[in-house]
């Protein structure tokens, strides 16, 4: 499907007119008039709630939707309107399709585009007899997106923007939707290995011998119990002509499947434990689309990447192991092993790239979950400059972070009496925190350090399957927040 801007309404074809609820009565007797529909029927059934449909059939055979997007309506609010338009008509609508955006600024392509991409997702990744590919989201499919004159420049940098991480953020789901014996850690490397070279960036991975050269212990001690081996993904994206830039250093987790380990899962939902990589596969998207927008910032992404099995040579409750800076960490839950490969993943991006600001990002616990719901991520650094730049970048594209404590006085909940510390509280409270807490001594107390736990936001009920599947949480995120950088140092 190819998707172009356009001042004028094509003469063929469906359209598709967004509407908020501000003013809903003028728009409403406007589009009366140019449906030629009474206006107390379209008062009565159309509503323009967020992702409420209305279709009126056109004397050509064609369509016209009116999309609801509700009151004041934010990016994230565009996207998942146009997500759910396209994820359900996706069969229905023809070739060609306008959606006319004429009345709104041009940055709301950017939003409307991802919907659009997001809409045409299937999570049928592995089913032999899939319906063929709706006619729209062939390759003879084509989207006009009519803006009006004078917005075209901003809305041509919004469609770039949109096309950039669409196409990365597919490939983030289609990773995170496959289960383990599809994807493994090697996956994720070959990924970034293809990735790198066909936008210009450097990726090194350091496999299990040289894990075992270099002495990353904690990182080794969680692939312990696998066959499968582990990695350490370094993806190294610089701009070419740019100097004196920020150094921005992101380090996911990336545990292609969790059992637990010797502290095994209870198997009702050990299944979505594919899902274990979501703070991956946002800092490989994000380094991918600053390498293909070409963003003036030096960026590096770190992910660790390994299985958590349960074999004979598992690492037990009450090991302690020496991570790659000499901290010993003394394993009290194998369950909280995301936490210890970080430790490495973190001791790793400090010594070597020494960033000026340093995001980590994991799947890390269900405490988030309980403290926030599904609603947004934790985000934990003693940085108030960071802090509220991640959360004012996140208040604008929807992926909502809000912050949580990190005081000192949590740091007894992580002290052992045998290591250095311990990967675990054994308390029912604070685990979130505690986990924060425990990271946090592996970055070497960096300045600018924000930890970012999106288990409650990496893997969510959507409209694509009946199930939790991946949303690809971080990117965009990452990505806005890049530019924010960007426009300061300007």
């Amino acid at each position: 499907m190819n998707i172009t801007l356009q001042t004028q309404t094509p003469p063929t074809g469906d359209l598709i007119i967004p509407v908020v609820q501000t003013d809903l009565t003028s728009q409403l007797t406007d589009l009366s008039q140019k449906l030629t529909l009474p206006l107390p029927i379209l008062q009565r059934d159309f509503k323009a709630d967020a992702k409420e449909v209305f279709t009126v059939y056109k004397a050509d055979g064609f369509k016209t939707y009116l999309l609801g997007v509700g009151a004041n309506p934010k990016a994230m609010d565009w996207l998942r309107s146009f997500r759910k338009c396209f994820f359900d008509q996706k069969g229905k609508l023809s070739t060609q399709v306008t959606i006319d955006l004429s009345q709104f600024e041009g940055e709301v392509v950017e939003s409307v585009v991802l919907g659009v991409r997001w809409g045409g997702y299937d999570l049928k990744l592995y089913q032999t007899d899939k319906p063929d590919t709706p006619v729209f989201f062939s390759d003879g499919g084509q989207l006009s997106i009519l803006v009006s004159p004078g917005t075209e420049t901003v809305a041509q940098e919004a469609l770039i923007r949109a096309e950039a991480i669409a196409q990365t953020q597919r490939q983030m789901l289609d990773l995170m939707n496959a289960p383990a014996n599809y994807k493994q850690p090697q996956t994720l490397a070959d990924w970034a290995m293809n990735s790198g070279k066909q936008h210009g960036y450097s990726v090194t991975v350091l496999d299990k011998a040289e894990l075992e050269r270099q002495k990353l212990g904690a990182l080794l001690s969680v692939s312990q119990g696998s066959d499968v081996p582990p990695v350490l993904i370094i993806t190294d994206y610089k701009p070419a002509e740019a100097t004196n830039v920020l150094t921005i250093g992101l380090v996911g987790k990336g545990v292609t499947f969790d059992t637990g380990g010797v502290s095994i899962k209870t198997s009702s939902n050990m299944h979505l434990m594919k899902s274990d990589m979501g703070g991956a596969a946002a800092v490989l998207g994000t380094v991918e689309v600053a390498a293909k927008l070409k963003l003036p910032i030096h960026v590096v992404g770190i992910v660790p990447a390994t299985e958590n099995a349960i074999d004979g040579r598992s690492t037990k409750p009450g090991d302690v192991i020496t991570s790659y800076i000499g901290k010993t960490i003394e394993i009290i839950d194998t369950d909280a092993e995301g936490r210890v490969i970080l430790a490495d993943g973190l001791g790793y991006m400090v010594r070597h790239y020494n960033p000026d600001v340093l995001i980590d990002l994991a799947t890390l616990t269900g405490s988030v979950i309980a403290t926030l719901g599904y609603h947004a991520a934790g985000l934990f650094t003693a940085n108030d400059e960071l802090a509220n730049k991640l959360t004012e970048v996140a208040n604008q594209t929807g992926e909502h972070l809000w912050r949580l404590p990190i005081w000192d006085v949590y740091t007894e909940d992580i002290k052992s009496d045998v290591a250095d510390v311990k990967n675990f509280s054994g308390k029912p409270v604070a685990g979130a925190i505690s986990a924060a807490k425990f990271l946090e001594v592996f970055t070497e107390n960096h300045p600018a350090w924000a930890h970012l736990d999106i288990a409650g936001m990496a893997f969510a009920d959507t409209e694509f399957g009946s199930q939790k599947n991946a949303t690809g949480f971080g990117i965009r995120l990452l990505t806005s927040y890049l530019q924010a950088l960007i426009a300061e140092s300007r």
